[in-house]
């Protein structure tokens, strides 16, 4: 494990950003571009990768509101991180055969809070006045506006919705309503706002409970960030809302299923360990698909969706797939 703490630069003259360094790796943006540096190992040669200052926002800001999720996270088709749980393997190039075979790639573990708390940083300083990593291109301004322009913590601080059991039972999860500051989005004004009644016996009130999904998800102002609005056990329902482009590449350590609710996303499969393609996939209304444990997926939706993403929370998990001893897809064919 590599314990190296946040280092910092002081802003820099020319841009007003700072420059991050975690390990071996150093962070640095422009006006328009992000660059990720490190040296390879067996060259200590430094290799420099550049991505969109906007595309790698969005990235990260998945990363840190998902605490890293399940599995993989890339960030496109060279950087990335790993959940360990607990730990997080931050990588370059090591699942891109290119980097890989020429010796180019990096992978470093780092106890997940010195992750977290470097990525925050990052997005606290790189993230300017207007611009929301979380929404669609449409509802928010550009991370291009030339030099550091302020901040938008109220963006990027957005606790991520999450319940115990239900929204809307007696000291969960919040409905979404105008007076809580959710109003309908644009693409969702067809969408009944109407709750079902529910009469529970005396006694059962907390117990017995329902709300209108739909209503939810049509007031969610993010995309592609999986509210979780369901807990039995270890199964989580989580419904999002999709827009424009997934901002990663999500490499799964578990099977995960998805059930279209509304409208259209097309979906990009490939292989977790190399990127090669392996699936094209439209999913439409009531379509279901497996993603299997060994994939990495990334979708498009030209109109705003609505998404149910159904997942398994058990911790070992991982560890099962890992060893053969639970199939990569829930069914053979």
């Amino acid at each position: 494990m590599n314990a190296n703490t946040i280092i910092t630069t002081a802003p820099s003259k020319l841009t007003g950003y700072c420059e991050f360094q975690l390990g071996n790796f150093s962070f640095s943006r422009d006006e328009y571009f992000v660059y990720v540096r490190w040296p390879a190992p067996a060259t200590g040669t430094q290799t420099t990768h550049v991505m969109s200052a906007d595309a790698f926002l969005r990235a990260m800001m998945r990363d840190v509101a998902w605490g890293f999720f399940y599995g993989q996270v890339n960030f496109d088709a060279v950087f990335g991180t790993t959940n360990l749980y607990g730990q997080v393997e931050v990588y370059a190039g090591a699942f891109n055969p290119a980097y890989a075979s020429n010796k180019l790639a990096l992978k470093e573990t780092f106890d997940t809070p010195i992750v977290m708390a470097t990525f925050k940083a990052i997005l606290d300083d790189w993230t300017n006045k207007g611009f929301d990593p979380f929404a669609a291109p449409e509802e928010t301004g550009t991370a291009w506006l030339g030099q550091k322009n302020g901040h938008n913590r109220e963006a990027i601080d957005r606790a991520r919705a999450t319940c115990r059991r239900m929204p809307g039972l007696k000291g969960d999860a919040p409905l979404r309503t105008d007076d809580s500051g959710y109003p309908v989005n644009r693409a969702f004004r067809d969408v009944s706002q109407d709750e079902p009644v529910v009469m529970a016996e005396p006694g059962f009130e907390n117990e017995v409970s329902a709300f209108n999904l739909f209503k939810f998800l049509s007031r969610s102002d993010v995309t592609w960030n999986p509210s979780i609005t369901s807990v039995c056990k270890e199964s989580l329902f989580c419904p999002t809302t999709e827009e424009y482009i997934l901002p990663i590449k999500h490499g799964n350590d578990r099977v995960e299923w998805f059930l279209q609710l509304s409208d259209e996303i097309t979906w990009d499969v490939e292989s977790k360990e190399t990127g090669m393609p392996r699936a094209k996939l439209t999913m439409r209304p009531g379509d279901v698909a497996c993603m299997p444990a060994d994939i990495r997926h990334q979708g498009f939706s030209h109109k705003r969706s609505m998404l149910l993403v159904w997942e398994n929370a058990n911790p070992e998990l991982p560890k099962l797939y890992a060893s053969g001893k639970l199939p990569i897809n829930p069914i053979a064919f």
